[in-house]
């Protein structure tokens, strides 16, 4: 069996405000803290001789790869990615971006709010827009069904509260 992977499909280009600084911030600190520290490191052991039994050596080696490769595809995703700067006009209807809580028929009441697929954070409550919950939720209003399927059976979920947030610097 081989080691070809069919590419993933593109998730959507949207993202918050907060997202993209993250997304910045994180590139900032790979190339400019992480990458010259590694790089260092990686100079040091290579200054020991044989690089071949050089676990430090190959380590680093190993850990500027990652770092490229993680700096690359931020830098590609950031600029193919729209910021959603502003609130929509609509506030009573679940757009992306939203804060939406929900209740199912339990009675447990779950927040989420609706973010782009680089900085979705289940503990967070910030789930992608590409998922099947907030497929379901975009576009309800105030009081509306949802029915989504999760894991092998149906759950209904009841909009309580729609939020957003002022878009600030």
């Amino acid at each position: 069996m081989g080691r070809w992977r069919p590419p993933r499909p593109r998730g959507s280009r949207y993202i918050t405000p907060e997202g993209a600084r993250r997304m910045r911030a994180e590139v900032k600190y790979l190339w400019e803290e992480e990458r010259p520290r590694v790089t260092n490191a990686v100079s040091e052991a290579a200054k020991l001789g044989d690089r071949s039994e050089n676990a430090d050596y190959i380590y680093g080696k190993k850990r500027l790869r990652e770092i490229d490769s993680r700096v690359r595809f931020l830098t590609k995703r950031l600029e193919e990615i729209t910021v959603v700067d502003r609130v929509p006009e609509d506030r009573d209807r679940v757009f992306f971006g939203a804060w939406v809580t929900v209740e199912d028929d339990e009675g447990n009441t779950s927040t989420y709010r609706i973010v782009g697929p680089d900085e979705f954070n289940v503990k967070e409550g910030l789930i992608s827009m590409d998922s099947p919950v907030a497929r379901a939720l975009l576009g309800k209003r105030l009081d509306d069904e949802v029915d989504i399927r999760i894991e092998e059976r149906w759950v209904t979920y009841y909009v309580l509260e729609i939020r957003y947030e002022e878009i600030s610097g």
